[in-house]
């Protein structure tokens, strides 16, 4: 029998000690000035149970917007640090501008002060805890890989820097051992025969298994897995912790058996769902408009002086069940951009005017867009729609990647969140993973999660 496992948190389990302790050490701060300082701002007590309850949902909001609970930037306390004032910024900000379900402001100013230093230092005091123990080594969770060598560096590749706390300690080749077998050295070998020992040795958490050919498992492994299985180890197949690390389906991973991996979202037939994202989708595309109206004369105005051309253009684009539709836009790119055939945009691409990079990095240029929403041609969120000519070039090589088109695109997405513009198959291939995840787990959720984000997205001035 194995020895106990080492201690561990997975990535949701961190994301929500970091909501829950910024939670707790707010109503602390709060208790804590009301017991050594002037301060009646805001006390712990059940007649501003409204009051403390907006605070907390304001800061968990914001906290997302500026990426608080983003696991590679908060283990990072310079960027942490500069997070946590923006969002407690923005917070203190909101929380005295809405007073009706707040409190009115003090008569000492000075109280606003405390309030707002007070957060900042439990939230820091709290960001540097858990750079300082939960990110040490003692709580990186050891796992043990079983695979084929030829799939290894793919394996490892995929998950390289995803999460710092899982740390693959060595494999065990799944394949029947032969005298002129390659061996692989980016990672230590071990012998099936000490499966038990290496577990208890290494305190291994958990085996990921990654051998996508059930015929390769040789009988002395599958034998060791099965006992080890029985005794209640957690063992693990490769594309499920793909999934839940990376939040991408890992498509060049799967083979014939697909129909495993593409249990689509039962949202994508829910009516219920469908009227209110269409619902929704009306309404914030006539927000958008709205809004798209007010910044016309400004946008004239810098079209005339930088850009020299028509304000707006529009371009085929594949729609839902692939059904062919005219995109809005306005024009970021030099007239006649692409007279020496269709190509790629490109980060820092040569014929994005000045004036078109601050419409692409505000993503103000995407605006028009809300129109095709209206006329049902897109939602807000989905896939970002792509050419035709993209669409039967990637359709050839990438597996899968028409299945983008089973939902509406949208002005944002879960890719255009998560990955940089797509310049090349590599990239397209990343984002159609992030696609094929949306499409998979749809949800309210998840579109308010989207919707989060591309603020986050807007502030941080990142679109390309």
């Amino acid at each position: 029998m194995h020895k106990k496992k080492g201690i561990h948190f997975e990535i949701s389990e961190r994301k929500v000690l970091l909501r829950l302790f910024d939670v707790g050490l707010i109503l602390l701060t709060l208790y804590l000035l009301e017991s050594f300082l002037p301060f009646n701002y805001l006390t712990i007590s059940t007649d501003n149970t409204i009051s403390i309850i907006v605070l907390l949902l304001y800061f968990t909001i914001f906290g997302t917007v500026f990426e608080l609970y983003d696991l590679q930037k908060a283990s990072k306390l310079d960027i942490s640090f500069k997070n946590i004032v923006l969002a407690s910024s923005i917070t203190v900000l909101f929380y005295l501008l809405t007073p009706v379900v707040t409190p009115f402001l003090p008569e000492k100013r000075l109280q606003i002060i405390y309030f707002y230093l007070g957060i900042i230092l439990a939230i820091f005091l709290w960001r540097l805890a858990y750079i300082t123990f939960v990110q040490s080594p003692r709580f990186y969770k050891k796992v043990l890989l079983v695979g084929e060598i030829s799939n290894l560096s793919s394996i490892l590749e995929a998950l390289h820097d995803v999460d710092p706390n899982y740390k693959i300690i060595g494999f065990i080749n799944s394949e029947s051992i032969r005298k002129d077998a390659v061996k692989f050295k980016g990672l230590k070998e071990f012998h099936v025969n000490d499966l038990n020992k290496i577990i208890n040795d290494h305190k291994v958490s958990e085996i990921l298994v990654a051998s996508f050919n059930d015929d390769h498992i040789s009988t002395e492994l599958y034998h060791g897995l099965i006992n080890l299985l029985e005794s209640g180890f957690t063992i693990r197949e490769f594309t499920q912790v793909y999934e839940e690390m990376t939040y991408r389906v890992p498509i060049q991973f799967v083979g014939k058996d697909f129909y495993k991996y593409f249990p689509f979202s039962r949202s994508n037939q829910n009516k219920l769902y469908q009227f209110f994202r269409r619902v929704f989708d009306i309404l914030f595309a006539c927000i958008g408009l709205v809004v798209g109206i007010l910044l016309l004369p400004f946008i004239f105005i810098g079209n005339l002086i930088a850009n020299r051309g028509p304000l707006f253009y529009t371009q085929e684009r594949v729609g839902k069940n692939g059904h062919l539709f005219k995109i809005i836009k306005l024009r970021t790119m030099i007239i006649d951009a692409e007279k020496n055939g269709v190509q790629w945009a490109q980060k820092n691409d040569i014929r994005i005017t000045t004036f078109g990079n601050l419409l692409r990095r505000s993503r103000i240029d995407e605006i028009p867009q809300v129109l095709n929403v209206l006329k049902g041609e897109m939602s807000i969120i989905g896939p970002r729609p792509e050419r035709p000519y993209f669409v039967n070039e990637l359709s050839q090589i990438i597996p899968f990647y028409e299945t983008r088109h089973i939902i509406k695109p949208g002005l944002t997405g879960w890719a255009q969140i998560q990955t940089r513009y797509g310049a090349s198959i590599e990239d397209s291939l990343i984002k159609l993973q992030y696609d094929l995840f949306y499409i998979k787990h749809r949800s309210f959720f998840l579109d308010i999660n989207i919707i989060v984000k591309t603020v986050s997205t807007i502030l941080y001035y990142r679109g390309q």
